[in-house]
């Protein structure tokens, strides 16, 4: 399973991808502005800061656009600055004409905003790179997120479908052991729940343990 950062915090990335397993980014509006970055200038420089920083790793930028051809101009805008962009379009009936747009000029797309197996199967046959339920949202309002990461991976699977389930909106590091176990193919996540996966009491009092002896042995 690949494993995305959802943010747009530089220093976090950079954190990240020094551990060696970030394989790309998730980026928003929201997370946009929670970094202070404004402008349309700085957006755009911001996307391409973080290409430089997860170098080979897909990067998502989303459009702000809900027409079929404000969602085509901006999303090819995004996608030339740089190789690694991926055009993150929300699961509207003008996304999904986009979308299909967009597959057939060669241009990566993620389907955001999806929750139901519906949407995800529109999406796929549209040609969507990768597609995005949202579980977390989801067991916010008492619904089972993990169960539609699993119709959808049972979906793609049946009729081998090449569109990428990204887990999205996870929470804590149990919902990512899940959509591992699902098999979704990719999930992105706040980095504390990535960190988090290092965390174990046994793991700490085990090598407490092991530094006491060393000490012991070696004076």
């Amino acid at each position: 399973m690949k494993f995305f950062i959802d943010t747009a915090n530089l220093q976090q990335i950079m954190e990240a991808q020094e551990l060696g397993i970030l394989d790309g980014v998730t980026t928003n509006p929201s997370l946009m502005a929670k970094e202070g970055i404004k402008g349309d200038a700085n957006i755009k420089k911001h996307y391409v800061d973080i290409c430089n920083i997860v170098k080979g790793g897909d990067i998502s930028a989303e459009v702000i656009a809900t027409d079929f051809d404000g969602i085509v101009r901006e999303g090819e805008v995004l996608a030339a600055l740089h190789k690694q962009i991926v055009v993150k379009v929300p699961m509207i009936k003008d996304g999904i004409k986009a979308i299909k747009y967009f597959s057939s000029k060669g241009i990566k797309t993620n389907c955001t905003l999806v929750f139901n197996a519906g949407q995800a199967l529109l999406a796929a046959k549209a040609g969507a790179t990768y597609v995005s339920p949202f579980l977390g949202r989801l067991d916010d309002i008492s619904s089972d997120g993990l169960l539609l990461i699993e119709q959808i991976v049972h979906i793609y699977r049946q009729y081998n479908l090449p569109t990428q389930v990204l887990a999205a909106s996870i929470r804590h590091t149990m919902h990512l052991i899940k959509c591992a176990e699902i098999g979704a193919d990719v999930a992105t996540c706040p980095l504390n729940v990535i960190t988090g996966l290092l965390k174990h009491p046994l793991t700490d009092a085990g090598l407490a343990q092991f530094l006491a002896d060393h000490a012991k042995l070696n004076g």
